[in-house]
């Protein structure tokens, strides 16, 4: 298993319009682009390595603060999607 460099995803991530419209519907938010990106960014920052799973192309970030998941392209850093985890 390749090894995560956590500090290169908020660095790297990007987003699509479409992207932000999916967060703002899977959360049930209406944040602004820079609400999302903001949150995404902490979540990553914030959550330890042991919540962080790569699984063929993705990074998939667990966070039980914001009682989400979000899903990262692992070669693109490409913002896939976040969704909400169901307890």
């Amino acid at each position: 298993m390749s090894k995560i460099n956590k500090s290169e995803i908020p660095q790297n991530h990007c987003h699509t319009e479409l992207v932000y419209q999916r967060i703002n519907k899977k959360l049930g938010v209406n944040f602004l682009n820079g609400e999302i990106e903001a949150l995404i960014k902490k979540v990553v920052l914030e959550t330890t390595l042991d919540c962080f799973k790569k699984k063929e192309k993705n990074y998939y970030i667990s966070s039980k603060e914001t009682n989400s998941r979000i899903t990262i392209n692992s070669t693109t850093f490409r913002v896939i999607t976040v969704d909400k985890i169901i307890k």
